[in-house]
Parts: C-alpha cells; sequence; structure tokens
C-alpha cells in the first residue's frame, strides 16, 4: 500500500515537472510539448501585411499578454521624452515614445506664410499631421515586438569632431529588444537610421521591419488655382520607375502602384521639399498604401528581416531624406529621386531650361538677372524665325489700306470679299499666320518656365531686385503685371490694325485682361514676358520701319 502511494507521488511530481517546463518553454518562444506543430513553423508562414503596422496612436505596449495592472483601470501613459537634436541645416525633435521624430525644422529656409519663422516638414497641429515612423511587425507567445508606439529609452548623445551627432534608443516588448541609431551629420539632409533586432528569447523569431511615412490630405496654404502645387505620395522601383499618386486614390481605393521590389523608394513630396525613406538596397520588401484615419494615409513598405536565433542580433540600415528637392543633390542620394521635382508634361523643355539657366547662375549669382539672360538667349535662338513672322506682319500693316478697300467695295458680298482678300495675299506674298509664329514659338517655353519656377526649390525666395523679393510669388506691388500691359498695349499699335471695329477693341482689351491674370502668376515668369516683349518690340519696330520705308519709295 506505501509502495502504491510513493508511486502515484511520483507520477504527480514528474507530470508537475512536465507542466512546469512546459509553461517555460512556451513562456520563452518554444514549441509547447503538447503542440502538434512548432510555434516558429507559424510564425515562417505568416507573412506581415499592411494592416499588422500599428496604426497612428496605437500603444505597443497595449498588446503584451498578462502585462501588470489593476483590472478594469484604464493603463497608465508610457513616459515620454522630447530629444532635440540640432545641425546647420535641420532642428528635429526625437519622442522617446516610438522613437519618432516629431517635429523637423528646416534652419535654412523660411516658412511661405510667415518670413520670420522657419519651414517646418514633420509636425503634429491640430489637423495637420506629418511623421514618418519605423518599428517592427511581428509577435511572440510573450507579445508584440517593438514599433512606433513603444517606449524606449534613449541613451546619452555622441557627437564627433565633424559635427556628426548620434542619438541610440533601445526598447525591449515581446521578447525582442530594438535599438534604433539615429546619425545626424553637418551639411546633410539625410538621417541615418540604423535599426538592430536582438532575439531576446529562446526560440528563432521572424520579424519585420517597416517604415511608414503619414500625411494628411489637406492642401497647403499657399496652393491657388494660378500656383497649383501637389502635396502627396511617390515611390520609385527599377522596374516600374517614379510613380505619382493622390490622397485621393488612396481614400477611393484605386491608388496603382507597385507592391514588390528591392530597391528604390517611398516618400511623400510637397511643393519644394519632400520627406524619402530609402531602404536598404538589395532588400526584398513589399510597398503599400492606406488610409489610416479619417484624413489621414500613408505610405510605406514592410522588410522582412528573415530568422533570427536565439541571442542573435539582426541589424539593416536605413536612410531619411528630409529637406528641399534640390536636383543636384538628390541625384546623389539615390537613383530616381531627383524625379520628385516634377516639372509635368513639359519635363523635356523645363529640364533643358533648368540646365542653362543653373549655368548662367553661376555667372550672374542672380536669378533675376539669371531669367534675363535666359530670355535673350531664347529670342536669339528663334530670331530667324520670329523675324519672319514679324515681317509677315510688316507687310499686312502695309498693305492694310488695301484690304479696307477691298472690305468696303465687297462688304455685301463676304465670298467675293474673301476670295479678292486670298488673291492680294497671293500677290504680296504674305502667309495671314505669319504674325502668329513670334506667339506660338514663345508659348512652349513660357509654359515650361512656369513649372520651373513652380518646382526648383533653387528660386524659392530668391530675389531680383528693389521690390521683387522672390520671384516664385506674385509681384506685391504689380508692377511687372503693368509694365507687361504698356508693352503688349505698344505691340498691338505695331500690328497691323484689324479692319473689324469689334475685332480692333479686342485686341486692345487683351493686353489689359492679361496684366491682370498675371497679378496671380509667379514674378519670375511675368519677368521673362515683359524682357521678351521688349526684345520683339525692339525687332519688330526695326523690321516694320524697314517695310514701310521701302513702301514709301
Amino acid at each position: 500500500m506505501e509502495l502504491n502511494k510513493r508511486t502515484v507521488l511520483w507520477i504527480v511530481f514528474a507530470i508537475s515537472l512536465i507542466v512546469l517546463w512546459n509553461n517555460w518553454m512556451v513562456t520563452n518562444g518554444k514549441q509547447s510539448l503538447f503542440s502538434p506543430a512548432p510555434p516558429t513553423a507559424q510564425v515562417a508562414q505568416q507573412q506581415a501585411k499592411p494592416n499588422d503596422v500599428p496604426a497612428a496612436g496605437q500603444p505597443g505596449a497595449a498588446a503584451v499578454p498578462g502585462a501588470p495592472g489593476v483590472p478594469g483601470a484604464a493603463p497608465a501613459a508610457p513616459q515620454t521624452q522630447r530629444i532635440t537634436i540640432t545641425t546647420d541645416v535641420v532642428k528635429a525633435d526625437i519622442d522617446t515614445l516610438g522613437g519618432v521624430i516629431k517635429r523637423l525644422e528646416l534652419l535654412k529656409f523660411a516658412d511661405e506664410i510667415d518670413k520670420t519663422k522657419n519651414k517646418v516638414l514633420f509636425n503634429v497641429a491640430g489637423n495637420n499631421v506629418y511623421l514618418g515612423q519605423t518599428g517592427l511587425v511581428g509577435s511572440t507567445p510573450a507579445g508584440v515586438m517593438p514599433n512606433h508606439a513603444t517606449p524606449f529609452v534613449a541613451r546619452p548623445l555622441t557627437r564627433g569632431a565633424d559635427g556628426t551627432v548620434q542619438l541610440v534608443l533601445d526598447a525591449e516588448q515581446g521578447g525582442v529588444r530594438l535599438t534604433k541609431t539615429f546619425t545626424f551629420r553637418k551639411g546633410d539632409y539625410t538621417i541615418g537610421i540604423r535599426h538592430d533586432v536582438t532575439n531576446l528569447t529562446a526560440a528563432p523569431v521572424q520579424p519585420s521591419l517597416y517604415l511608414q511615412l503619414q500625411h494628411d490630405g489637406n492642401k497647403p496654404p499657399t496652393d491657388s488655382f494660378f500656383m497649383p502645387s501637389y502635396t502627396g505620395p511617390t515611390l520609385y522601383t527599377d522596374a516600374d520607375k517614379y510613380q505619382k499618386l493622390t490622397f485621393e486614390e488612396i481614400e477611393d481605393g484605386s491608388a496603382q502602384h507597385s507592391t514588390k521590389a528591392n530597391n528604390g523608394w517611398i516618400a511623400i513630396s510637397q511643393h519644394f521639399f519632400v520627406s524619402a525613406f530609402i531602404p536598404a538596397d538589395k532588400a526584398q520588401r513589399e510597398i503599400f498604401t492606406k488610409k489610416i484615419a479619417n484624413n489621414l494615409y500613408a505610405i510605406g513598405t514592410i522588410q522582412p528581416l528573415g530568422s533570427v536565433a536565439p541571442g542573435a542580433t539582426v541589424s539593416t540600415d536605413t536612410r531619411l531624406y528630409s529637406g528641399p528637392q534640390d536636383e543636384q543633390t538628390l541625384e546623389t542620394i539615390t537613383p530616381g529621386l531627383e524625379l520628385v521635382k516634377d516639372y509635368g508634361m513639359l519635363t523635356i523643355i523645363a529640364k533643358p531650361i533648368f540646365w542653362v539657366m543653373t549655368h548662367l547662375h553661376s555667372l550672374l549669382g542672380n536669378w533675376g538677372w539669371t531669367i534675363v539672360a535666359l530670355t535673350v538667349l531664347i529670342k536669339l535662338a528663334f530670331f530667324p524665325l520670329s523675324a519672319a513672322g514679324y515681317r509677315s506682319m510688316a507687310k499686312m500693316r502695309v498693305v492694310t489700306p488695301k484690304m479696307q478697300a477691298i472690305r468696303e467695295r465687297y462688304k455685301n458680298d463676304p465670298q467675293k470679299m474673301q476670295q479678292a482678300t486670298l488673291e492680294l495675299y497671293k500677290t504680296e506674298k504674305i502667309n495671314p499666320l505669319g504674325g502668329c509664329l513670334p506667339i506660338l514659338v514663345q508659348m512652349p517655353v513660357f509654359f515650361a518656365l512656369y513649372w520651373v519656377l513652380q518646382a526648383s526649390v533653387e528660386m524659392r525666395g530668391a530675389p531680383w531686385i528693389l521690390w521683387i523679393q522672390d520671384l516664385t510669388q506674385p509681384d506685391p506691388y504689380f508692377i511687372l503685371p503693368v509694365v507687361y500691359a504698356v508693352s503688349m498695349y505698344i505691340t498691338t499699335k505695331l500690328n497691323p490694325q484689324p479692319t473689324d471695329p469689334v475685332q480692333a477693341k479686342m485686341m486692345l482689351f487683351m493686353p489689359l485682361a492679361f496684366s491682370v491674370v498675371f497679378f496671380f502668376f509667379p514674378s519670375g515668369l511675368v519677368l521673362y514676358w515683359v524682357v521678351n516683349n521688349i526684345l520683339s518690340i525692339a525687332q519688330q519696330w526695326v523690321i516694320t520701319k524697314k517695310f514701310e520705308t521701302g513702301a514709301a519709295k
């Protein structure tokens, strides 16, 4: 009987040991003794999805099973600290809650509205949200891995002799340690972000790194009908090249873009500026766009980091460029990033124009005089073509009395009037459309220069002389539009006068109408047109006088 009791006790003790050992194994991420399939195999089969990335404000710690706390009580707010890092070009506030750059100020660029303040990119202010977030997707039996809502602990800042500033943040959650290392360099808008993932459990884990840019769907305050600007998600892959999306497409689910790549970048582009995550090259990733909340959208990537053995660490380097759309700088960072400087449909003309302008600016040192010099060069390039048009108009001006006589003679017979007019054109060798050539030649250049001024941050805030302090903004005193109207009036007087009185009045009204429209256009664009008109007046006046003198003889 005593032997039976001892046997039962040994069996109970053995079962207890097995149960305790199994619980310890499960807690540390190992396979349960009673599980038909190992948990690691299940994790390996699960692919991280865009919806796995935590939404804004979603607390990572709340997902940890068995977290201590009073039942029914609200969880305590995680401790947070803002760490400010300042270089010669940026001032960044990094929140230890999530390791997120909550504010990024560009020290070399003034705000569009308040010139006494600096331009701010990343920020959270009321309905305006613009953030870059990183973290891990995945979980273990101990909970979810660290993400952009997990509290981090900051190590002391380190500063190098070359002006480099480095901030290291650590967080442990779900049996995984995530270390984020931010590296800021002097004179550089590119921030290095290194992610070190250490497996603290006793079983392999399968983390994925996400990089996500959030932005609200609001229009920029400077956006207008005559000066529209683009703000939205953009991306680039070697296979599909540059792709441009809108928040409206994400809202209604119609956004079409690359979804898988092992190269390229994702970005939020806005007028003159861009923020782009550049993941490690040759690393396979998924690209996603999604609506996070009302009027809040995201573009991002998810990069699997593979299986991380117990006690092992896997590292990956990411770059975040957040600064001006300086074409020459963007070309040096990563392929295709310079394409965020979008010239629209006239890229084939606008890009060479800007190339010429940069060389002129290197000689002149002023973007206003650069536009003047560009106008002179364009005028010289098209001189023969415009001269042909002005000669045609000069001939038209000489034969205007003859055309008026034809009009009077056949005023009751429109068909004969048209035949006689065409015969006069043939006899005098006049091309009735020749006068349109000078305008038609200039129009593509005009629209291309418009896009150059709209896209070139190099000219943002660039002065010319006196009252023109920003060539990308309208003339504050409307002086250039008025000068344009006067030049157009003189041009109209040099042109052959229409025989139709109504048409003649319309020709006199058009300069006034155009000058009103130019009140809202960039002053640099109006400057181009004014200089072009002055040069055209001089050329047309010489040709017209030559023909009138010859006709008088």
